[in-house]
C-alpha cells in the first residue's frame, strides 16, 4: 500500500510582471511596485512552504489557484525540491487573468486523458473548473481531479452568493456526468448482471473535488448545489436493481443524486482553526479551502482510498502571524506568502 500526498493552495495573486490586455492586470506591473525582484521573493517564499508540506516530503498532487499563466507556475515548480513534478494548465478567459492549475508527480501519475478547463459564463466568464484525469502508474487506478476557485465575496456574502451557486451547480454536474451514464446510455443497456456491474463501476469512480470555494462547508452552494455532504450514508449509496430486474428502474437511476463527502467538517468549530482569516471578531477564521471525495475514494472500491484522518490545514511558522493567521504577501516589505493556508490530505492505494 502506497500513500499519495495531496494538497491545495490559493497562492494569492501569482502574477508575472508583464501587463496583459486585461485592464485588471495593471496592478501587477513594475510601475505599481510588482517588480521582478518582488516576484522572485514571492516565488521563493511560496516554494519554501510547498517544500515543507507533508513533513518535508512535499505534495505528489497540488492544486493551485490565483495563477496568471503557465509560465509563472512553471517558475514556481522550478524552485521546488522535487524534480518529478509536472504542470497541467490551460489559459482561461477569466476577467482578472487568473487560473486554476494542477501540479502532479510524473513518477506516480500519468495523464489518463486531456485536461479540460470548464468555463462558467455569468455576466463574464469566471475562473475555470479545471478537470485533470490521472492514472496511478503503479496500479492503474484512475483519479479525476476537479480544481476550483469560486467567485469571491468582495461584493458581500449574500450579494455574491448566486455566482458561487452557479459555479457549484456546474461542478456538481461534472461529478454527476463522471459517475453516471446518460439517459440514452442507460436505456441501451441489456437487462443483465454485467450491466449492473457496469453501472456500479461508473458510480465508484474516484473523483477528488478541491479548491477555494469562498463559502464554508455549511453554506448553501456547497451543501445544496455541489451536494458536498457530511453524511457518509448519502455518499455510500449503491446502485441496486429493481425488484424482478437486473437493473434499476430508469427514473430511479437518472434521479439518483451523486453526493460527495466534504472532508473538512471535522475541522469546523475548532478554536482558531481555518484556512482564511476574515478581519472580523465575529468570524475570525473560515474554512474556505476544501477537499471533497466521491464514493469510490470514500470506500476504496476503485483502487484508491481517502484517509480522512489525514485531512488538515497546514500552518507552518514561516507563513503564520503572531495571531495565528496566514501572512499575506506584501509587495512593499516582501514579507509573507499568501492570505490562505494550504490544506493537506493523503490517499492510499488499495
Amino acid at each position: 500500500m502506497s500513500r499519495i500526498h495531496v494538497a491545495f493552495w490559493n497562492l494569492q495573486n501569482l502574477f508575472d510582471t508583464t501587463s496583459s490586455e486585461l485592464a485588471a492586470d495593471l496592478e501587477f506591473t513594475p510601475k505599481q511596485g510588482w517588480t521582478p525582484e518582488v516576484l522572485e521573493r514571492k516565488l521563493d517564499q511560496l516554494s519554501t512552504v510547498i517544500n515543507l508540506m507533508h513533513g518535508g516530503h512535499g505534495p505528489d498532487l497540488l492544486g493551485i489557484c490565483e495563477v496568471e499563466n503557465a509560465a509563472v507556475a512553471q517558475r514556481l515548480i522550478d524552485r521546488l525540491a522535487r524534480r518529478d513534478l509536472k504542470l497541467a494548465h490551460i489559459e482561461s478567459p477569466d476577467i482578472r487573468g487568473i487560473d486554476t492549475s494542477l501540479i502532479y508527480s510524473d513518477s506516480l501519475f500519468e495523464l489518463a486523458g486531456d485536461p479540460v478547463a470548464h468555463m462558467v459564463h455569468l455576466r463574464y466568464p469566471t475562473r475555470d473548473i479545471f478537470e485533470v484525469p490521472l492514472r496511478v502508474r503503479e496500479t492503474g487506478a484512475e483519479l479525476h481531479v476537479l480544481t476550483n476557485h469560486w467567485p469571491s465575496r468582495m461584493r458581500g456574502q449574500y450579494e455574491s452568493e448566486p455566482y458561487r451557486i452557479s459555479v457549484a451547480e456546474h461542478c456538481g454536474r461534472l461529478v454527476d456526468q463522471a459517475v453516471k451514464l446518460t439517459r440514452t446510455e442507460f436505456l441501451a443497456l441489456p437487462n443483465r448482471a454485467a450491466s449492473l456491474k457496469q453501472l456500479n463501476d461508473r458510480w465508484n469512480r474516484n473523483i477528488l473535488v478541491m479548491g477555494d470555494f469562498n463559502d464554508e462547508p455549511f453554506n448553501r452552494s456547497v451543501l445544496d448545489n455541489l451536494l458536498a455532504t457530511r453524511d457518509r450514508a448519502h455518499v455510500e449509496v449503491e446502485i441496486k436493481p429493481a425488484r424482478g430486474r437486473k437493473l434499476p428502474d430508469a427514473r430511479d437511476y437518472l434521479d439518483q443524486w451523486a453526493y460527495v463527502l466534504n472532508c473538512m467538517w471535522p475541522l469546523l468549530g475548532r478554536e482558531n482553526t481555518g484556512s482564511f482569516h476574515f478581519s472580523s471578531a465575529v468570524n475570525p477564521k473560515m474554512v474556505l479551502d476544501q477537499f471533497c471525495v466521491s464514493r469510490g475514494l470514500l470506500t476504496g472500491t476503485s483502487g484508491l482510498h481517502a484517509d480522512l484522518a489525514s485531512v488538515r490545514i497546514f500552518t507552518p511558522d514561516v507563513m503564520t502571524t503572531r495571531g495565528g493567521n496566514p501572512r499575506a504577501f506584501d509587495r512593499e516589505t516582501k514579507a509573507g506568502t499568501s492570505d490562505h493556508f494550504p490544506i493537506e490530505m493523503e490517499l492510499e492505494t488499495v
